[in-house]
């Protein structure tokens, strides 16, 4: 039986009214008016069947829409920032369809701004409930069954415990100037097209350096699934200010455009062999840069290059620096829907088994990699860890519903042999408020160069993804992992004002894991 199911949008303002509730044990369903879930416990006061069968079960039915219905969700006003876009635009459609199937709900009628509508108005002091979720979503009704959703809810709270222990556990990382301050440099942007082999179409590059006089050391960022270099950028303006050279792809099978074009029944999903073809577009551009192919980019050294990738462009990096995917573990669990670690990213995990058992994607030129929210618990499993070849730093938010930190970057990190890779935690970050989007004040000079202003405000992971980034190539040789590597981060600095970060690697791998210098 399905957990939720939405009846089909009348009138596209009309928020949710009815409220069909299957009840535990019984099984039977009891149609509520949505305004009456407002105080569960004044219904369940009442003389309805509903309220009988709660005092038949000792107020469990109460306890449990208590819980699913006025407990704040693990999402952030900014996940769907209108004006950044949101790189998952039907998440908070998806994240109930994976409680149960959705009838009838058309998705490709609503839009970033419909979505974005939705979530300002259900937030109510910074924090969002279920219940202000309805009031705010349009539709007719919604049907819930109450214990299969008290289950979800409870398996992903679960699957980030560890995380908040942690955090709770451990003193933060202090912040510095020397990190968060933007750097001396002017910074340019500019859009470039490549022509690859390997797709149909060129790939759109953004380029962001220095004005003047840059130091030759690249960084490439990759971005997640129907996501977008604009989101990206904050990132990118931060290192350029520091004399790097960033260039962002553009994934055409996974990005934004592709996500349009599937809404609109233009396009199919994303297909199994973007698994492939992206760590293809960051080696083309490697390629391009080293043979002098790519204009404004001659004395920018690829030999030793970071790549940094968010969700799906984790998984990218990963690749390149020598992780093997594996179909195994895919077959093994992905058939199983009530597996403990069973979460939101396996959808696009399992979506690989066809393609996992491809060979190696790595890229000898990449030193380092970070991956920031990555969905690989499944898709990486231990061994693949033994033939990874660039240092890695992972990056998990406490509140990530849609990538849980504990089964998908804690669980893989404890598993991994110690040489010298990171694992930061962030409290209160989610699979969206780590991103940086581009700065709203930026200005066009033309259609194929910028030169934004420096962010209005410091992206979360700014200054650590700068130190890391210095520390890899104030390393050179002694970046590649080993027993014994010396750390890439320094012991503080790195950390943002009002966000607590902890690096929790020595408390996961123990002895053996090199503790921060």
């Amino acid at each position: 039986m399905a957990a939720l199911a939405i009846a089909p949008l009348a009138r596209p303002g009309r928020a949710v009214e009815r409220v069909d509730l299957v009840a535990p044990f019984s099984g039977e369903t009891h149609s509520i008016a949505l305004s009456e879930l407002a105080d569960p416990k004044a219904l369940l006061a009442g003389k309805s069947d509903l309220a009988d069968l709660d005092r038949a079960l000792d107020g469990s039915i109460g306890r449990q829409l208590i819980q699913v219905l006025h407990n704040p969700l693990p999402l952030s006003e900014g996940a769907f920032d209108k004006d950044s876009g949101s790189p998952l635009l039907q998440q908070v459609i998806l994240v109930l369809s994976s409680l149960g199937e959705l009838e009838g709900f058309k998705t490709k009628d609503i839009s970033a701004d419909v979505l974005a509508n939705v979530i300002d108005k259900a937030s109510v002091d910074g924090k969002i409930t279920f219940y202000s979720l309805l009031q705010a979503l349009p539709g007719q009704a919604i049907r819930i069954n109450l214990p299969l959703v008290v289950r979800a809810i409870n398996r992903n709270a679960q699957q980030r415990e560890l995380t908040n222990k942690l955090l709770a556990s451990l003193p933060s990382v202090a912040a510095a100037p020397g990190f968060s301050k933007p750097g001396p440099a002017s910074v340019e942007r500019r859009e470039l097209e490549l022509v690859v082999s390997h797709r149909s179409v060129p790939l759109s590059l953004v380029v962001i350096q220095p004005t003047k006089s840059p130091n030759g050391r690249l960084v490439v960022i990759s971005h997640g699934l129907w996501d977008s270099p604009k989101n990206f950028e904050g990132w990118a303006r931060h290192l350029a200010s520091y004399g790097y050279t960033v260039v962002l792809p553009e994934h055409p099978g996974s990005d934004q455009d592709q996500q349009r074009a599937m809404l609109a029944g233009e396009s199919p999903p994303p297909t199994p062999q973007e698994l492939r073809l992206r760590p293809m577009d960051v080696s083309a551009v490697l390629d391009a840069i080293q043979g002098g192919k790519l204009p404004g980019l001659n004395g920018v050294q690829v030999k030793s290059t970071v790549v940094v990738g968010h969700s799906w462009g984790a998984i990218t990096a990963l690749q390149l620096a020598g992780g093997r995917s594996r179909a195994e573990p895919l077959q093994k669990n992905c058939g199983d829907l009530t597996g403990s670690d069973r979460n939101f990213s396996w959808i696009l995990q399992c979506s690989f088994v066809s393609v996992a058992d491809s060979p190696s994607q790595a890229d000898p030129r990449v030193t380092s990699v970070i991956a920031v929210s990555p969905p690989i618990g499944l898709l990486f499993d231990p061994d693949a860890a033994k033939e990874i070849q660039a240092r890695v730093l992972l990056v998990s938010g406490s509140k990530d519903w849609v990538v849980p930190p504990d089964p998908e970057a804690l669980a893989v990190f404890s598993q991994s042999p110690a040489l010298g890779h990171r694992l930061v935690l962030v409290q209160g970050g989610d699979h969206f408020n780590l991103r940086a989007p581009a700065a709203k004040s930026s200005s066009t000079t033309g259609p194929k160069t910028s030169t934004p202003s420096q962010p209005t405000k410091l992206p979360v992971l700014a200054p650590l993804i700068l130190a890391w980034v210095n520390g890899t190539f104030a390393a050179g040789s002694q970046a590649a992992p080993a027993p014994g590597a010396p750390s890439l981060l320094p012991a503080s600095g790195w950390g943002r004002d009002g966000m607590v970060l902890v690096d929790v690697s020595p408390q996961l791998a123990g002895a053996n894991q090199p503790a921060t210098k």
